[in-house]
């Protein structure tokens, strides 16, 4: 399995490119969106989604 296709990575990548955005540069409407992007991005969590468990092959245990 190519670990670019399993949801941690795909965040991983999300936050990187949110992160090396120049937010200075954009108008306060844009800027408010990036930083509720990032804050939204950075509380999701795997177990979140039901099927993200199963798609990321993690065992969970009780």
């Amino acid at each position: 399995m190519d670990p670019r296709d399993t949801p941690g990575y795909r965040l991983h990548r999300a936050l990187s490119t949110l992160n090396n955005i120049d937010v200075n540069q954009l108008d306060p409407a844009d800027q408010e969106r990036i930083n509720a992007a990032m804050t939204l991005l950075e509380q999701v969590s795997l177990l979140t989604r039901p099927a993200a468990t199963e798609e990321a092959n993690i065992q969970i245990e009780s």
